[in-house]
């Protein structure tokens, strides 16, 4: 394995690294103490667009973790910014989605339509019902840009593995004949953005994530080192005949720290 003593910038995902739903993982609290103790910046970017960088300050800040709001890059954000780019300011965006997305669309000057508009962006929606699939249908199917947050076929909860975001834009792209532009991981916008908020660089950036097929594969397509802890969805089985690799391999965050810490000796 290649030194973690080099790493100055770190772009950590949240859901299956740093907790399942509302379950804290070991070593949650240790792990960032450590860091804040090394010139050690980080990001944590997760690919979940349901919630508010202000909501997920409050949850760290409940198992004991202080993070700032900047500090936070959700796949909500990094959609909203991406279409800042392509899209005139003050368009009319439809959204599937929760705060997270309607929060960040609108901080870039986008309309969040209820009805027609030329952009669909789709988000995780705990609220999700038939009427707006089918609306966001009828958008795509009249010509509207379709943009996707993020890929992720399940999402591991409390309760265990349930659907992601990823099997809603499979319904949509099957009832539409269109693909989505994703912004999220494995694409390497994301980390893109992540990395310049750093200001960091493909030498000194290293992504923390669970996910084989998002977090790992989008560092390797973003051109950046990875660390894969087995605390999540995929697991060490998975590794063969892979394509790509990450360069550690860990646990979870206990096991990451001990190694970070042998590293360093």
């Amino acid at each position: 394995m290649p030194s973690l003593s080099t790493v100055k910038n770190l772009i950590i995902d949240m859901d299956g690294v740093l907790w399942h739903g509302d379950a804290p993982l070991p070593g949650l609290k240790a792990f960032f103490e450590f860091l804040r103790a090394r010139p050690v910046r980080f990001v944590l970017a997760t690919n979940n667009a349901s919630q508010t960088p202000g909501q997920y300050v409050a949850k760290l800040a409940r198992l004991g973790v202080a993070v700032a709001a900047g500090e936070i890059l959700t796949s909500a954000q990094a959609a909203a910014i991406y279409l800042s780019g392509i899209a005139p300011q003050g368009a009319p965006v439809y959204t599937i989605g929760e705060a997270g997305v309607i929060e960040a669309l609108r901080a870039q000057g986008f309309a969040v339509s209820e009805d027609s508009a030329p952009y669909v962006v789709v988000g995780m929606d705990r609220g999700l019902t038939w009427e707006k699939l089918a609306r966001a249908t009828l958008n795509i199917r009249a010509g509207a840009v379709f943009i996707g947050t993020n890929p992720d076929a399940t999402l591991p909860t409390e309760r265990g593995i349930v659907h992601g975001n990823g099997a809603v834009l499979a319904l949509l792209q099957t009832a539409t004949d269109v693909p989505p532009t994703i912004v999220g991981k494995p694409e390497p916008i994301m980390y893109q953005q992540a990395m310049a908020r750093l200001g960091g660089s493909p030498t000194d950036t290293v992504a923390l994530g669970d996910r084989l097929e998002t977090d790992i594969l989008g560092a390797v397509r973003a051109g950046i080192r990875s660390i894969f802890v087995l605390s999540g969805i995929s697991k060490r089985e998975a590794l063969k005949g892979l394509s790509y690799q990450p360069d550690w391999i860990f646990d979870g965050l206990v096991d990451l720290i001990a190694g970070w810490q042998a590293n360093e000796k």
